[in-house]
């Protein structure tokens, strides 16, 4: 599903990964915690397509995204991967249906399909009843699981997650972290989590240790690149 294949990437002087192998399954549910500064946000944006290596080589769901053209890049995110930040993001002048169609209607597909796929999302959420709300309108717990829905909507294949349940409170985050394992067992997506709150790191399939750019517990077995 995700290989990485010694990943390096530095920022002027800065040598911010020093070499990273990283096999991770189709379905796995991965978080990916250690100290700020050790890399983690790093890798996580490598993985999704948001920035390149220095070197090294990255297949996502049977493609080498170091291969990509930015455009190809581009079209590559929206259909196979969604992202879940630490602050929702959600557009305030968009109700929340509306924020969750958004990436369907960058895919190309008809206002129906889009608001169809949409609206069985929101009652996947429990949040029917709030898909004409304004993010203004909304709960912090409410705003993320619209979040997540809109990175579920084009139905990809692995969901990135910076941070997810850093700016909710206890009851959310609890929330937030059994709808990951709902949603994986429910659609099958790989969730790959950047994360600090050790409630959520021991709730994961594996807990991978990031410091001073370096993994520094076991992975899985070496597995061939696409």
């Amino acid at each position: 599903m995700i290989t990485i294949e010694n990943i390096t990437k530095s920022f002027g002087s800065l040598q911010v990964l020093k070499g990273i192998d990283l096999h991770i399954d189709r379905g796995e549910v991965v978080s990916i915690v250690g100290p700020s500064g050790a890399g983690k946000t790093t890798l996580l944006q490598i993985i999704g397509t948001l920035d390149r290596p220095d070197a090294g080589r990255v297949c996502v769901d049977s493609v080498d995204t170091t291969t990509l053209s930015q455009r190809q890049l581009s079209d590559f995110r929206n259909l196979h991967l969604g992202f879940v930040f630490q602050f929702h993001q959600l557009l305030p002048e968009f109700t929340a249906i509306e924020n969750i169609m958004i990436p369907a209607y960058i895919a190309g597909r008809s206002g129906r399909e889009a608001r169809q796929r949409a609206e069985e999302l929101l009652r996947f959420m429990g949040l029917s009843d709030r898909a004409a709300h304004k993010p203004a309108e909304l709960s912090g717990g409410e705003k993320q699981r619209v979040a997540v829905a809109r990175a579920l909507v084009n139905n990809p294949a692995v969901i990135l997650a910076d941070e997810p349940s850093g700016s909710l409170d206890t009851k959310n985050k609890q929330e937030l972290h059994q709808l990951f394992f709902d949603l994986r067992n429910q659609f099958g997506q790989t969730f790959v989590i950047v994360t600090h709150d050790e409630q959520l790191a021991t709730l994961t399939d594996r807990t991978i240790h990031m410091r001073d750019g370096l993994l520094v517990s076991p992975t899985s077995p070496a597995t061939p690149l696409c």
